[in-house]
């Protein structure tokens, strides 16, 4: 069983991080493998793998409560990213983001939106150079 778990929250790790996935495991790797394996399984295998929502819906009610976090501008970044490897648009994520400047304050939407500024224009870079 606790292989399956595995191995489907694997597989959803990759579907929204694709090689950010292997990066984040490998990186715990040195100081606690645990964590990756408590990231893959719990997280991936039995919170995103739920039926009842889709993977779009999943990523951007991540980045709202990371915006609303304001402490974790790396993770976020990762999953503005996954939001748009899974068919969010930019104009989502961003009116997500204008949305928290409600319930979060401006600096954390502000910070949020340079966020995602910055990995819109990574993308575009990319795009340009493919």
């Amino acid at each position: 069983m606790n292989n399956e778990r595995h191995e489907k929250g694997w597989k959803k790790f990759q579907e929204i991080h694709g090689p950010v996935a292997k990066a984040t495991v490998e990186s715990l790797k040195d100081v606690s493998p645990e964590l990756g394996k408590f990231v893959t399984e719990f997280a991936f295998g039995d919170v995103y793998s739920r039926p009842g929502l889709d993977l779009k819906t999943r990523q951007l009610l991540t980045i709202a409560s990371l915006t609303t976090l304001g402490n974790a501008p790396l993770q976020l970044k990762s999953h503005i990213k996954g939001a748009l490897n899974v068919g969010c648009t930019q104009q989502e994520i961003v009116e997500v983001l204008l949305q928290m400047a409600v319930y979060a304050g401006f600096p954390a939407a502000m910070n949020a939106m340079y966020a995602a500024k910055e990995v819109f224009v990574e993308r575009e870079r990319r795009k340009k150079n493919h």
